[in-house]
């Protein structure tokens, strides 16, 4: 099956593609943008967050096949050029970057919350972040991380 999608603004093709394949692994192997992780392939961790038309979705869980003609921005699109977006900038500033494989789900998740919500209370940054797991931290440093990004694009 040949896959026609864009991705971080840019019109990709990729062909071979089986109709169990998942977005993520699309995303990985065949497209070289390694941001999101593959952890528990159960939609259950938040790690392979990325956006579908504007809504963030656990790629994991998507069929490749359901991508087609759609709009998908990851981790690396987020970021304009080789500069980081601020949720990025406040992640490594906040030290909420340890092991980094949840980081970039963790980073998707809270750009999506920003839009949404520019001034967050601490209740809807946990809402928002409920599906992503950390298995490294007890969530301080990202929480720290989520409220100076606030600070800088609200």
């Amino acid at each position: 099956m040949r896959l026609r999608l864009e991705v971080n603004g840019e019109r990709r093709e990729v062909d071979g593609v089986w109709e169990g394949e998942s977005l993520l692994y699309v995303l990985r192997e065949r497209l070289g943008l390694p941001g999101s992780k593959n952890a528990c392939e159960q939609g259950e961790c938040g790690s392979c967050s990325v956006y579908m038309d504007g809504i963030l979705v656990c790629s994991c869980l998507v069929l490749a096949g359901q991508a087609e003609g759609r709009e998908v921005v990851t981790v690396e699109g987020i970021a304009g050029g080789d500069e980081l977006h601020p949720v990025q900038e406040a992640f490594v500033e906040a030290g909420a970057v340890q092991c980094g494989f949840c980081t970039p789900g963790f980073v998707v998740a809270t750009h999506d919350l920003l839009r949404r919500e520019p001034e967050p209370t601490d209740a809807e940054i946990r809402e928002a972040l409920a599906g992503n797991l950390c298995r490294c931290t007890g969530y301080e440093k990202i929480l720290d991380a989520v409220r100076l990004a606030a600070q800088r694009t609200g």
